[in-house]
């Protein structure tokens, strides 16, 4: 890859690292706010209602994808992405200086709140752009080793979230964490945006999307639902193929640090610190599965994983329950987080790959966001609900079976890695692009 491939991706990335750190900041430092905005009661209920508010996020997403998804395919990639960041900064200030409970009552979750549904419409349009923008930017014979940096800047934002609480955690005391230590992470992401929205300002737009003129969606047809619409079989492959795999990333990474903590007896420290680890080697996997699926295909990798989480989910957790110390926990984690690599690592450009240029941003980012919203968002709060209701095993199964749904559209779906991204077929087929030895080399 050339140099100027390199700075695409950097650019994309640097981005969607800090929308991601954002995000992620909020579920790793819940169990130390969670009290500051709810009246004194039972632990687990407090975070329920603060892993509420986090699901609630999700539901905007769907609004975000629409939105900003017309706004990719109408303005272009470097508009929605550079709108997506000034957002999230908008709502990581919010967070940071939002009342307690002891200060306005329920007025501190009101602004929660609006600050997680600003969160949830930025992210909404976040993946989808950043998503289309490393697919379209890259060379044909690269996508899936470029695209792959979408979750290694997501999985990077939160390492830098854990590895902030994890310095917190050493430097402040229990109670300063609890009093006002929390807030430290949110101001770090509104700095972080600010930076990238100035980064972004100067990104180059890509050339296929320069070349919309020759696209099969054009003119006022581009970015609406009207044209999705054409596109629907397409729309509800994303969602099904992405159901399995959203589960499995979030009980993996968001959800793990609490588990550790609250049903495997880990200290806070100590979890914090087996997720920070896992978490490191799960970025580095990235762009080698990416790569792997530039020479054998996309399919392999997403059976692969579907397989490996179907069979394995409830064995891993369960014995991660009884783990007892690091080591053992930090081996069950990443053993997990191997096998969710085989979707993490592709399912950026195997969406992208789906749609025409004209539609792609909006085609990604709205069934996308549905299924985050469905399946993804939900997972810590259904997990917690498991918990409380004393049957905790239950949620193991919820998560292999939908692993399980998404093996079903894997099996099914066609291969995409040979794809052409401009000449996508108009009846929602894709056609297919040069044979491999007749790609360019950047």
């Amino acid at each position: 890859m050339g140099r100027e491939h390199w700075k695409k991706i950097w650019v994309g990335s640097a981005g969607n690292m800090v929308e991601w750190f954002d995000w992620f900041v909020y579920a790793s430092f819940a169990t130390y706010f969670a009290g500051a905005f709810f009246p004194e009661g039972n632990d687990t209920a407090k975070l329920m209602n603060t892993a509420g508010i986090f699901a609630v996020g999700f539901f905007m997403r769907p609004v975000g994808g629409w939105l900003l998804g017309r706004v990719g395919d109408r303005k272009g990639r470097k508009a929605a992405l550079t709108l997506t960041v000034t957002l999230m900064s908008a709502s990581a200030l919010l967070i940071a200086v939002a009342p307690t409970y002891s200060v306005a009552g329920y007025g501190g979750a009101a602004v929660l709140l609006l600050a997680r549904l600003l969160q949830g419409l930025s992210v909404g349009g976040e993946y989808a752009a950043s998503a289309t923008y490393l697919t379209e930017a890259s060379a044909p014979e690269h996508r899936g080793f470029a695209s792959s940096f979408q979750y290694v800047s997501m999985t990077a934002g939160q390492i830098l979230g854990l590895g902030l609480l994890l310095v917190l955690q050493h430097t402040l005391s229990t109670e300063a964490l609890h009093s006002w230590g929390w807030r430290v992470p949110f101001v770090v992401g509104a700095l972080g945006a600010a930076v990238v929205f100035y980064l972004r300002r100067t990104m180059l737009e890509t050339e296929v999307y320069a070349e919309t003129a020759d696209d099969a969606v054009a003119g006022d047809q581009k970015g609406t639902l009207k044209a999705l619409w054409a596109h629907r079989r397409e729309a509800f492959l994303v969602i099904a193929l992405t159901m399995g795999g959203t589960v499995a990333y979030y009980t993996y990474t968001t959800y793990l640090t609490k588990y550790l903590s609250n049903s495997a007896g880990l200290p806070k420290q100590t979890a914090t610190l087996v997720s920070f680890c896992a978490l490191i080697v799960f970025a580095c996997l990235q762009p080698l599965a990416g790569r792997l699926s530039d020479r054998i295909g996309r399919r392999p990798l997403l059976i692969t994983f579907a397989v490996g989480s179907t069979l394995l989910t409830v064995p891993i957790m369960t014995m991660l329950r009884h783990a007892g110390s690091f080591w053992p926990a930090l081996g069950l984690s990443l053993l997990a987080l191997v096998v969710v690599t085989g979707y993490t690592s592709i399912n950026a450009c195997v969406k992208a790959e789906l749609f025409p240029t004209g539609i792609r941003a909006l085609g990604v980012a709205l069934p996308y966001a549905i299924a985050n919203a469905l399946f993804g968002g939900t997972a810590e709060y259904v997990a917690l609900w498991f918990k409380d209701a004393g049957i905790e095993s239950g949620f193991f199964w919820y998560v292999a079976g939908c692993a399980a749904v998404s093996l079903v559209v894997y099996l099914a779906m066609r291969e995409t890695r040979d794809i052409d991204l401009g000449r996508v077929g108009t009846d929602g087929t894709a056609l297919p692009g040069r044979k491999r030895d007749q790609l360019p080399v950047s």
